[in-house]
């Protein structure tokens, strides 16, 4: 009998691993639909899907290793990391989802919660009142007009598998849906700014890649999470991680 391993666990979803297999519980099952019906119609590599059972959905392990993991240096070559980068474009020019996805709030609906965010954090001298009204305004760039993209919408270094060059299987696709192509590029490379290029490269030179949006888009990813991760067992303060990104934009 293979050994149960808590990949992660907290109040609003666990993941074990048993073996070879995946089994994701997940308290709101519409979340786990939306991940079935996005890894069927990404056109990317994605882990099979062995059954769903709601509130369960057991998947096959991807093979390859991750890109790597926040905080950790990465192990990947820069051609991975732009394999990576030709994955997100053919995922973004595919057609669109019929459902919206994380990176696919309005303007209005990212302003209010980054806003929110920013207030608990300076109201409750979590991170020092600089840091966060100067990551604020730089997280001004992201709330701008954009068309929309097939999206993963939490396209994290941990998500992106990889043997060798080649992308060999993208996980966790509950947040997937309409959102913002940069976005997930940001998310990618979130604490690793000298991977941008090499994302950028694969992804293609015929889209402008705003670099204040990237910017943008970490400062307000790393603001909206702080408080969510400290709350549910994660620790956005060990080094690389989300408030060390913080502090980097402000150099």
């Amino acid at each position: 009998m293979d050994e149960i391993e808590v990949v992660v666990a907290h109040s609003e979803r666990a993941t074990l691993r048993v073996g070879d297999v995946f089994l994701k519980v997940d308290a709101d099952q519409a979340r786990l639909g939306i991940e079935v019906e996005a890894m069927a119609l990404a056109p990317v590599p994605t882990p099979k899907i062995l059954w769903h059972k709601p509130p369960v959905l057991a998947i096959a392990a991807a093979s390859g290793t991750a890109l790597g993991s926040l905080g950790e240096p990465p192990a990947a070559s820069p051609a991975a990391w732009a394999a990576a980068g030709a994955a997100i474009r053919k995922l973004h020019d595919a057609p669109l989802p019929p459902w919206p996805g994380r990176g696919g709030k309005g303007p209005d609906e990212l302003v209010a919660e980054l806003d929110g965010e920013c207030e608990w954090l300076v109201t409750n001298d979590f991170l020092p009142a600089d840091l966060v009204t100067r990551n604020r305004r730089i997280a001004e760039a992201a709330l701008r007009p954009r068309a929309p993209v097939f999206a993963h919408g939490d396209l994290q270094i941990a998500h992106v598998f990889v043997e060798g060059d080649e992308v060999t299987g993208i996980i966790d696709w509950s947040e997937a849906g309409q959102g913002d192509a940069l976005f997930d590029l940001a998310t990618l490379t979130l604490g690793y700014a000298e991977h941008l290029g090499d994302v950028v490269a694969g992804y293609g030179v015929d889209v402008d890649v705003d670099l204040d949006v990237i910017r943008g888009w970490w400062a307000l990813r790393s603001l909206v999470v702080v408080r969510w991760l400290s709350e549910h067992g994660f620790d956005p303060f060990a080094p690389g991680c989300e408030v060390d990104v913080l502090r980097s934009l402000m150099s």
